[in-house]
């Protein structure tokens, strides 16, 4: 008895069904996504670089080190804290339990010029 395989037991043959090229339907359909891709990455690095510009303080209002040192700073924080100026002093809320300050206070209002 031989051990040979008849040829309606093999396997297919992969090469006899070769797919056809895609149409001319598939392809526009194709080309739209990958500009629509293109597209939509251009928009996010835009919109990114846009985002990142760097804030512009008016030439009226400098930038002080210490917001508690400018007459013109009523209300200050650091995230956590806000700090206002009262007529017996500084005033200062308690910060959240859970809260990280930024590294530098910022003026939150101003009054006067």
């Amino acid at each position: 008895m031989a051990d040979h395989l008849s040829p309606d037991s093999r396997s297919p043959d992969l090469r006899s069904h070769d797919s056809a090229p895609p149409d001319a339907g598939t392809r526009s359909h194709d080309r739209r996504v990958a500009w629509s891709v293109v597209a939509l990455t251009a928009v996010t690095v835009l919109i990114g670089a846009l985002a990142a510009a760097p804030v512009h303080h008016p030439a009226s209002h400098p930038v002080v080190a210490n917001p508690s040192q400018d007459a013109t700073c009523a209300e200050w924080g650091d995230g956590c804290r806000v700090c206002q100026r009262a007529e017996d002093g500084i005033a200062c809320s308690l910060p959240g339990i859970a809260c990280t300050p930024k590294a530098e206070q910022s003026c939150l209002r101003r009054v006067g010029g």
